[in-house]
């Protein structure tokens, strides 16, 4: 049952046009991936560098490199929980991680839902299709292809100035679709409470990480009507304690999770304190994808679209039909 890592490696992938949010734009993302090999099965994982955490693609990979003395000759089991005491969260962490889950499923015949304790295969999902930070009449551009291409629910960057124009433009260019935002920590100097409302009144159903990491004490006194989600300020199982008496629920992204593993538990732990989940992602393609659409299953929204933002995917990856995101076939 031993293990051993098979390889490494950094991968390039470029982005369908631009990706932009608050902190800059991406043409392309680089990914590192981790291949682990055991009694002649390989599991596969892969990971997006977490930009807040200050991670790039070539760290990643030495980490891996450099954990992998310390797992070989364990068994798929004990490699992971040992991973998550020798690695901190993040992309290196989720890499490993998923391969080591991916392995495990392939050694014992199973799929990775089955080992995962699901009740049932996943199924397609709808899904969020990012709309790109611009000025109001280029999101409202990107917002009707969208719409046209069959996505039912619009997720769009906001900047803290002017986003109300920003929003009310999407809602113009597509007047069907669901609207959900992400503040991207841009809102330190604005009325919160306002800014919801007027958000509220035009048709958006969820806002994502309003406020600055470590200012969520700002969200204390304010009674939103629609739910405020935390993304940047949940990173671990841990993270809900603290943060549950600011917000409604809790973005799970394997990445900055560091892998299934934790992102399970940051699950239990929102069921538990009674918070919605939603299941989010990076610029990725469908290999980092497969275990976030088993947490999927237990959101309310789902934010997957990394593939379908990329100029191409990997081959047999998921399917992105009339907004919704669905196991590749065969």
């Amino acid at each position: 049952m031993a293990i051993q890592l098979k390889s490494a490696r950094v991968e390039r992938w470029p982005v369908a046009g631009a990706f932009v949010i608050s902190r800059g734009a991406k043409t392309h993302v680089d990914i590192v991936v981790a291949e682990i090999e055991g009694d002649g099965a390989v599991g596969r994982g892969e990971g997006t560098p977490v930009y807040y955490l200050g991670e790039d693609a070539a760290g990643c990979r030495d980490q891996l490199l450099r954990v992998a003395p310390y797992i070989a000759e364990l068994g798929a089991v004990e490699a992971r929980a040992a991973v998550q005491e020798l690695m901190a969260p993040g992309a290196a962490r989720n890499a490993l991680d998923c391969a080591l889950w991916d392995l495990e499923a392939r050694q014992r015949g199973l799929r990775l839902w089955q080992l995962a304790g699901c009740d049932g295969a996943p199924t397609s999902r709808v899904t969020a299709f990012t709309i790109s930070l611009g000025t109001p009449g280029a999101m409202a551009e990107q917002a009707a292809t969208a719409e046209a291409d069959g996505y039912r629910l619009l997720k769009l960057k906001l900047t803290g100035e002017g986003d109300r124009l920003r929003v009310a433009a999407v809602r113009k260019g597509a007047p069907e679709a669901r609207l959900i935002v992400d503040a991207n920590e841009s809102w330190r100097d604005i009325d919160i409470l306002s800014e919801a409302e007027a958000l509220a009144d035009l048709g958006v159903e969820m806002i994502e990480q309003p406020v600055p990491v470590g200012a969520d004490a700002l969200l204390d006194p304010i009674y939103a009507p629609i739910p405020f989600i935390a993304d940047e300020s949940c990173q671990t199982a841990a993270d809900v304690a603290r943060i549950g008496a600011f917000y409604d629920g809790v973005n799970i992204k394997l990445d900055k999770a560091g892998g299934l593993t934790e992102a399970l538990r940051i699950a239990d732990a929102a069921d538990a304190a009674g918070l919605s989940i939603m299941a989010g992602c990076m610029l990725s393609t469908s290999l980092a994808i497969a275990p976030a659409f088993v947490l999927a299953q237990r959101a309310r929204w789902v934010d997957l679209d990394g593939p379908a933002l990329l100029e191409r995917d990997r081959e047999g990856g998921f399917e992105f039909r009339d907004g919704r995101i669905g196991p590749p076939v065969g």
